[in-house]
């Protein structure tokens, strides 16, 4: 698990240097406060995104949502949130053949470069640092029976349509890496793993 999170820190570096070098064509060094005709663009955008994982060998839709502030077109940052939204009952962990539902989501803070954002076809990778949490419910939305939280980091890769000028659809695939759950025989790893999403980006790009 430690080389996937290594992975994904070199994967988030890698997609920044290269943002910076396509823009780069004057060798002189440059710095956030040098006096320069170059004008900085701000812009946003706001996206709901709809997802599909696998948790305990189960189908699992999220939903989620975005809302990002733009830097130069090439860059975005802001906070993000998934929930799960289906019903995923574990059972065959507990000694007394109990089963619970399990509920819960996970957001943060993220930064998105995004390559060659002017082309109507390009490529983003969205990159999150959060937490989350997740519950046991001996029925569907009551009667907890055990919680916990977690961090988690999620690195994703996403291939953007740029529809009309304020509207983006984005298909991507993620790996989630979390710290280990403390729920007594659940799974530690129980919510890693890959996913795929379908994202609906509204702003000013």
């Amino acid at each position: 698990m430690k080389i996937r999170f290594l992975i994904s820190v070199m994967l988030l570096m890698g997609w920044t240097v290269v943002l910076m070098a396509q823009e780069e064509s004057d060798p002189e060094l440059k710095t956030l406060y040098n006096d320069t005709d170059h004008k900085i663009d701000h812009s946003g955008y706001a996206a709901l995104s709809v997802g599909y994982i696998r948790v305990d060998d189960q189908d699992v839709l999220t939903l989620g949502g975005r809302a990002a502030w733009m830097i130069d077109h090439n860059i975005a940052i802001g906070l993000t949130g998934k929930g799960l939204i289906n019903t995923i009952k574990l059972e065959g962990y507990w000694p007394d053949d109990a089963s619970y539902y399990l509920v819960g989501g996970y957001g943060g803070l993220f930064i998105e470069p995004i390559i060659l954002p002017n082309y109507p076809v390009h490529i983003s990778a969205p990159f999150m640092l959060g937490g989350g949490w997740v519950t046991l419910n001996e029925d569907l939305w009551y009667s907890p029976f055990n919680w916990d939280s977690f961090f988690i980091i999620e690195q994703g890769l996403e291939l953007e349509l740029s529809m009309v000028k304020f509207m983006r659809i984005c298909f991507g695939v993620s790996y989630r890496y979390s710290t280990n759950l403390r729920m007594e025989y659940v799974p530690e790893t129980l919510l890693n793993g890959f996913g795929a999403n379908v994202t609906f980006k509204f702003g000013v790009f």
